[in-house]
C-alpha cells in the first residue's frame, strides 16, 4: 500500500493521529494510511444532522448510514472510533445561515461555513482533547511547508481540488491539519480502499450540499423560513415588469433557466436580487460583466505577497488574473456570474493566499452588442 505523508517528526509509533471521518471513501483511506504508519490512530465523526430522508440517502455525509460506515471502517482497521453529536451547532451555524442567506438575496456556500465551524473548530478542540499530534482529513488540497511555515496549496489533481472551500482555514489550523490525499488522483484512492477491503470503496461521493434531501434546497429553505415563498416581480434594469416569480430562493446571479420570459431579442439572465422589493432584476449577458468585487471577512494566508494574483469566484470557475486593492478584488478582464454570498479565493500559482466573502460587485462598463 502507498505510504501516507503526515508530516510528523520522530518515530510514528510515538504519534497520535485523529482522522475526521465522514463515512466516505476519502476519509476512510486517510484513516487506513494513518494506521499504516504505526501511529495510534483515532477516527472521529461528528453527527451533524438527522432529518428525514437525508439520513439514509446515498451521497450525504455525517448522518445515519455514514456514521455506520465510518464505524465499520474503523473496526476493519482495528482503530478506535468516536461519534460526537454536533447537530445543534451545525443547524445554527450552517443550515440556518444557509436559509438566511437565500432570504437576503445572496448565494451561500454551506461547505465553507461547515469547515469554518463544526468540522474544523469543533474537531480541532476534540483532537486537542484527545492529545493528537495532528488532525487529518480527506480533503483534496496540499499542505506545503514553506520558509515561513505551513502553506495551503491546490491539489495535484485539478479535477478534485477543494481549496476553494478551505480558503477560511487559519494559519493556526493549518499548523495542525494534514491532507494526505492532496497528491493523489481519486481513482488511486478508490483502488486503495478496494485493496484494503473497505466496504466504502465503491460508495458515491457526497453532494456539495450534503444536508439537502434530493438536492431540493428551495424546499428546505421554505420549511425553515416560510416567508421565502413570497413571490414578486421580474423586472429589467429600467424597472419594466416582465413577469412574476414564486420566491427569490429559486434564483441566483447569472441564472438563465426558470425565468419563463418570452419575446426578448436576446436571452435574459439574473443580474441581481432585491430582497426589500422582492424583485428579480434581469438583463442581457453583457450586463453581468463585473470589473471588481468588494470582499468581507478576509482570511489572509499569503504572508507578505503583494501585487498580481489570480482569483476564483465560483467553485467550478477557473482562477483569473486579478489584484487585491483595499478590500476589493479587481479583475484584469470582466468576470461574469459574480454573486454576493459566494467567496473570492486568491491564489499565487497553486498556493492559496486567502480569500473573503463577496459583499457587492462593481459593474464593468461594456459597449452594447
Amino acid at each position: 500500500m502507498i505510504a501516507g505523508d503526515f508530516q510528523l517528526e520522530g518515530p510514528m509509533q510515538a504519534r497520535r493521529i485523529v482522522v475526521a471521518m465522514s463515512g466516505g471513501v476519502d476519509s476512510s483511506v486517510v484513516a487506513a494510511l494513518a494506521a499504516a504508519t504505526g501511529a495510534e490512530t483515532i477516527g472521529v465523526t461528528l453527527q451533524l444532522y438527522d432529518h428525514g430522508e437525508a439520513v439514509g440517502r446515498a451521497g450525504s455525509c455525517c448522518a445515519g448510514r455514514d456514521i455506520r460506515d465510518a464505524r465499520a471502517v474503523c473496526d476493519r482497521l482495528g482503530i478506535a472510533h468516536y461519534v460526537f453529536d454536533h447537530a445543534s451547532s451545525f443547524k445554527r451555524e450552517v443550515i440556518d445561515d444557509f436559509a438566511d442567506e437565500y432570504l437576503a438575496g445572496r448565494t451561500p456556500i454551506p461547505c465553507v461555513k461547515c469547515n469554518m465551524g463544526p468540522k474544523f473548530t469543533d474537531l480541532f478542540a476534540l483532537a486537542r482533547d484527545l492529545g493528537a499530534d495532528c488532525l487529518a482529513t480527506g480533503h483534496y488540497v496540499r499542505r506545503v511547508v514553506g520558509p515561513a511555515g505551513a502553506e495551503l496549496h491546490r491539489a495535484q489533481d485539478p479535477a478534485r481540488d477543494q481549496s476553494y472551500f478551505l480558503f477560511a482555514t487559519t494559519a493556526a489550523q493549518l499548523d495542525f491539519l494534514r491532507f494526505p490525499l492532496g497528491g493523489m488522483p481519486k481513482p488511486l484512492v478508490r483502488e486503495l480502499a478496494a485493496e484494503l477491503g473497505l466496504g466504502v470503496a465503491g460508495k458515491p461521493d457526497s453532494q456539495d450540499i450534503c444536508f439537502v434531501p434530493d438536492g431540493d434546497y428551495a424546499s428546505l429553505v421554505k420549511k425553515l423560513r416560510p416567508e421565502a415563498e413570497t413571490g414578486g416581480e421580474i423586472v429589467d434594469e429600467g424597472g419594466k415588469v416582465l413577469g412574476r416569480h414564486k420566491g427569490l430562493i429559486h434564483f441566483t446571479v447569472g441564472q438563465r433557466r426558470g425565468l419563463e420570459i418570452g419575446g426578448a431579442a436576446e436571452p435574459y439572465y439574473v443580474l441581481r436580487l432585491d430582497p426589500a422589493s422582492k424583485q428579480v432584476i434581469v438583463g442581457p449577458k453583457r450586463a453581468l460583466a463585473v470589473r471588481a468585487a468588494r470582499i468581507e471577512g478576509i482570511n489572509w494566508l499569503g504572508g507578505d505577497h503583494a501585487g498580481p494574483l489570480t482569483a476564483k469566484v465560483r467553485s467550478l470557475a477557473k482562477p483569473v488574473p486579478a489584484r487585491l486593492e483595499d478590500g476589493r478584488v479587481v479583475f484584469e478582464s470582466p468576470e461574469y456570474g459574480v454573486a454576493p454570498g459566494q467567496a473570492a479565493v486568491l491564489y499565487a500559482g497553486d498556493r492559496v493566499l486567502g480569500g473573503g466573502w463577496i459583499a457587492e460587485t462593481e459593474r464593468a462598463e461594456l459597449l452594447p452588442a
